[in-house]
């Protein structure tokens, strides 16, 4: 029986925190949020995770940020777009790879033993929950609108008053989602590394 939902959001490398979040679906309860940093402490999170098979889990799909040359920078992926024409782009540098594939082997081997889980786009769930909000992606006010709408609005009144660090916020958005797809209410978008990326249905 599922019992618990955890979301994990994963940073695109070590260097940037990750965040994870349990709660019990029951109470309604957060019962672990925390930060992770590399792949190392996810897996001793989901080594040391007593109720794997109890659990609904969803993990965020990582920007690449792999330094590209020339004019081509970090942020040219998410806005360049592709076009499939007569004269396709050049993969030069593996430039038109969206996503990491950080963990992906991890996870994999978890779907293998019997866990329930699924990925995520942050920035579309977001969207899907009316948490996007019109300030810059990640600043201190985007983190602090997103705060306040998950405790006042989604119910999750034992979120201190002190700002919380973006990538655990980022990690309730996901087990909202994961509770989402055990009530039936999400849709596959695309499948990435062997996993399916769901979203929140209309």
């Amino acid at each position: 029986m599922i019992t618990y939902s955890v979301g994990l959001s994963l940073a695109p490398a070590s260097s940037i925190e990750s965040g994870v979040a349990v709660r019990e679906i029951a109470t309604g309860k957060l019962i672990y949020v925390d930060k992770l940093f590399s792949m190392s402490d996810v897996q001793l999170f989901f080594d040391n995770y007593s109720s794997l098979k109890n659990s609904v889990i969803c993990v965020s799909l990582p920007w690449d940020n792999t330094m590209l040359e020339g004019k081509w920078r970090v942020l040219s992926k998410p806005y360049q777009l592709i076009h499939n024409s007569e004269h396709p782009f050049l993969n030069r540098d593996n430039w038109t790879q969206r996503f990491s594939t950080r963990g992906c082997e991890l996870f994999n081997k978890l779907k293998a033993n019997g866990a329930d889980i699924s990925r995520f786009e942050v920035y579309l769930t977001r969207q899907k929950f009316n948490l996007y909000s019109n300030y810059k992606e990640r600043s201190s006010a985007d983190c602090k609108f997103l705060q306040s709408a998950l405790k006042y609005e989604f119910g999750f009144d034992n979120l201190p008053a002190n700002m919380m660090p973006v990538a655990q916020l980022e990690a309730i958005v996901g087990l909202m989602l994961a509770e989402e797809k055990l009530s039936g209410k999400t849709e596959k978008i695309f499948e990435f590394k062997g996993l399916d990326v769901i979203n929140k249905a209309e």
